[in-house]
């Protein structure tokens, strides 16, 4: 068996000739900079007509993880986390010690009337 190479192999069908730079009309488009509190700068790029407004003020840094801003000299601090809450904790912030204690009573009594059969305890 000869040992050779198919001109065609890893090529798409259609394709021009190697190296061809013209595939198509490419959009206008800005770059937009964005640096982290540890100094990357991440590039993006937006349309053109794109109004300013619609360009976030604030990115992810793909390669930190903090927020990046557009301003070079004053990049966004990481917000505080706040802990994960459980319910309770939620309930506990509405709800005061005694209204708690009230709450809880109310549904004992309610809940011994059931089992004791419409008596109320």
């Amino acid at each position: 068996m000869a040992i050779g190479g198919s001109a065609i192999r890893g090529s798409r069908v259609g394709a021009g000739p190697m190296g061809e730079q013209d595939h198509g009309v490419h959009a206008e488009r800005v770059a937009v900079s964005y640096w982290d509190a540890l100094g990357n700068e991440t590039v993006r790029y937006f349309a053109a007509n794109l109004p300013e407004d619609e360009i976030p003020e604030v990115i992810d840094s793909p390669s930190t993880g903090l927020p990046a801003g557009r301003d070079r000299d004053n990049p966004p601090q990481l917000a505080k986390n706040e802990p994960y809450k459980t319910h309770l904790a939620y309930v506990k912030e509405r709800r005061s010690d005694e209204e708690a204690e009230s709450l809880l009573e109310e549904a004992l009594q309610k809940l011994r009337a059931r089992r004791s059969g419409g008596a109320t305890a």
